[in-house]
């Protein structure tokens, strides 16, 4: 067995069966003069005529009319060919065996395959394409026959709004595992170190601190609030691999737990992964499909014979239950696809490419240049001694809640024996008819089996108490309610439920506290809503930075927008309902200019919650007497129906507090340039914007 750096002789080749493992990008690349593949090497000589053998040159050309060459047929020697290791491949007519033959589809593919001269071809596929000659097809359950695969697949579909909760029955789950693992390595052994697959939504260095789950949020979560080893847990992304050059099955290896976003989706897998923890929203791209397929590799292929052992495990939350198998299915039929196309034919030093990916700075329309620098928006900002300051949610509001006053009373309504059918698995097995792939095979509603622990408890509610004192005594607290009326058996068993329910009334608690607080320091004016001055205030940016490969934003005729308040609005930064809205906005002949506010780049307003509001758009309309200004700026943030929620009245308190309150200032005292200017902030939903547009405007 040799790579493509090795060489081997004539004799080696007629003596024994060497095969070479190539990768397809080594060999088909566009400029094949920079791959060592096709260059002139020493070492592959004796497959060739000597350069001055004319005849033997002319004949081996004649067979294989394909082979790279010196010289041409006008030169003094004529066309050589070269003595590369692709030239050697061509001369032999190899048979090639194709991993992964799915992906070798492309034009580039197939032309870099054919020009080998192969004298066979054989794919290797989970997922063939229909022109396919398919000779032998493995199905599912010769794969489980044989003993390949970790199945049933337990589904466990948390009910619950935090992905934390999900994250706690996994590594339940995962510690249990471990345990038996331990047990069957005792008698047998054979080792094996259960590991948690976890998808999160976000893996980038600049992706953190939006509302999107991030690999690095889950990380602290295991190391600060679960009390895992941080050698214990491993990112593998396109940013950063700590897997890389790692034997996860050696029993030298701490890693059990590996957060990826879509970094494991093809082509790997670890017979040792036994849980997949999907942290994705279920309204995310991502979905439960992209890396089912990880964990169901069968340790060294053979069964344990300790049932937990044998199968494999997926946690998610909030996903819809009649999907889950669909999706499981479709995982099982789509396993191992990958497109080509985008994967192997971009040369990085391609100057077209990085010219195209470059950002360029875009201004203002020339219309619309007198604003630049004098476009303000008000902030909520408090007095810090004579000066003013933006206000900080965990230096102002946080810091000033009396934990004393959070009720936990509540947690003596709950009955744990209903409670324990809050939590539903899905049993899946492969079905005896091919095309269902897969069929449930039950269906049960369990309970967890937490050891009860006041420092666990502790470390889960950190995040909403920081102050680990009160946290440890409201843990106190919270298991004697419940020791109270139940015996230990029963809170251990439903303890991660009594955890969830104690997270939800804290935050409730907290936030109903946190308004009185944001209350009391606007009465007694230490925090105020400004516009601009010395005191506070936001300016909208001058120019922006956009790619130079990006859409932008086009009317529906294709003809350009016009009333955008910069030249260029990138499309990707809007969604179906806020692209309908911006279109909309730019046809409204009584609208001066409209702004896309860029989500945790832009305009903010900060309230009593923790996160803040990034508003979807600021637009003006027309002075009636002078159409060049503007008498009034709107903020308005855009909802879909099915996010009517506790979040959404939240929002709307805050943009009432804010309509309030700028109602009540005297613009003149702050700034000369909106001495006669005014501001509303309003949330609209997806069947009522053009309404309430229209209104607007009316």
């Amino acid at each position: 067995v040799i790579e493509k750096i090795d060489k081997f002789t004539k004799s080696d080749y007629k003596e024994n069966l060497v095969i070479m493992m190539l990768m397809l990008p080594s060999a088909n690349r566009q400029n094949k003069e920079t791959l060592k593949v096709f260059k002139d090497s020493g070492g592959f000589e004796e497959f060739f005529p000597t350069d001055d053998d004319s005849q033997g040159n002319e004949k081996l050309l004649k067979q294989f009319p394909n082979l790279d060459c010196f010289g041409d047929n006008g030169s003094f020697s004529g066309r050589i060919g070269k003595t590369s290791l692709g030239n050697t491949l061509r001369t032999l007519k190899p048979l090639i065996i194709i991993d992964e033959g799915h992906k070798a589809y492309s034009e580039i593919a197939r032309k870099t395959i054919r020009n080998f001269n192969p004298s066979i071809i054989v794919e290797l596929s989970a997922t063939p394409p229909p022109e396919s000659n398919i000779l032998v097809n493995i199905s599912g359950q010769a794969l489980n026959q044989e003993e390949m695969i970790k199945l049933d697949l337990h589904i466990t579909n948390k009910i619950t709004v935090d992905w934390k909760i999900a994250m706690l029955a996994a590594i339940e789950k995962r510690n249990i595992l471990e345990q038996k693992a331990k047990e069957y390595e005792a008698a047998t052994g054979e080792y094996i170190r259960p590991i948690c697959l976890v998808q999160a939504e976000r893996t980038g260095k600049e992706q953190r601190g939006t509302r999107f789950i991030h690999s690095e949020d889950v990380k602290e979560y295991l190391i600060k609030q679960c009390g895992i080893l941080e050698e214990q847990i491993a990112i593998k992304s396109s940013e950063k691999d700590d897997i890389e050059g790692i034997d996860l099955l050696s029993k030298d290896c701490q890693i059990r737990y590996i957060i990826t976003k879509q970094a494991l989706q093809e082509g790997w897998d670890c017979a040792f992964a036994y849980i997949l923890t999907v942290l994705t929203n279920p309204g995310s791209q991502l979905s439960i499909t992209q890396l089912v397929g990880r964990i169901l590799r069968q340790p060294k292929a053979k069964k344990t014979k300790v049932k937990e052992l044998d199968e494999s495990y997926v946690f998610c939350f909030r996903q819809k239950a009649k999907n889950l198998l669909e999706n499981v299915k479709v995982s099982f039929e789509d396993e191992g696809l990958g497109d080509i196309a985008g994967r192997i034919t971009i040369d990085e030093s391609d100057e077209q490419t990085l010219k195209t990916t470059k950002e360029r700075t875009v201004g203002y329309r020339e219309e619309f240049k007198r604003f630049e620098g004098k476009i303000y928006l008000p902030k909520f900002v408090i007095q810090e001694n004579s000066s003013w300051r933006d206000i900080n949610y965990e230096m102002d509001i946080l810091s000033r809640i009396d934990w004393d006053d959070i009720d936990i009373k509540p947690l003596s309504d709950i009955t744990l024996s209903k409670i324990r059918q809050e939590e539903q698995e899905v049993i899946v097995g492969l079905s005896d008819d091919e095309k269902e792939v897969i069929k449930e095979k039950n269906r049960i509603s369990k309970a967890g089996g937490l050891e009860i622990d006041k420092v666990f408890i502790t470390r889960q509610i950190l995040d909403i108490v920081p102050n680990p004192w009160v946290a440890y005594d409201i843990g106190v607290k919270t298991l004697d309610i419940f020791l109270k009326k139940s015996d230990k058996k029963m809170v251990s068993t439903n303890l991660a439920f009594i955890i969830e329910e104690l997270r939800k009334i804290l935050e409730k608690e907290k936030d109903k506290l946190a308004e009185q607080i944001f209350k009391k320091l606007l009465e007694n004016k230490t925090l105020c809503f400004f516009l601009i001055s010395d005191k506070g205030g936001y300016k909208l940016p001058d120019t922006i930075r956009v790619k130079n490969n990006i859409k932008g934003l086009v009317r529906d005729d294709n003809s350009p927008i016009q009333l955008s308040l910069f030249d260029f609005v990138p499309e990707e930064e809007l969604n179906e309902t806020e692209k309908t809205v911006a279109l909309y906005l730019d046809e409204q002949e009584k609208l001066l200019w409209w702004y896309r506010n860029l989500s945790r780049q832009d305009y903010y307003v900060q309230g009593w919650k923790k996160y803040k509001i990034y508003p979807d758009f600021v637009f003006t309309d027309k002075r009636q007497k002078t159409k060049s200004d503007y008498s009034k700026i709107f903020v308005i943030e855009t909802k879909g129906l099915h996010l009517k929620n506790e979040d959404t009245e939240y929002k709307k308190n805050i943009f009432n507090f804010c309509n309030s309150l700028g109602q009540q200032k005297d613009w003149r005292d702050l700034n000369l340039e909106f001495s006669d200017k005014k501001i509303e902030f309003q949330i609209v939903f997806e069947d009522e914007w053009r309404k309430r547009i229209n209104k607007i405007f009316e």
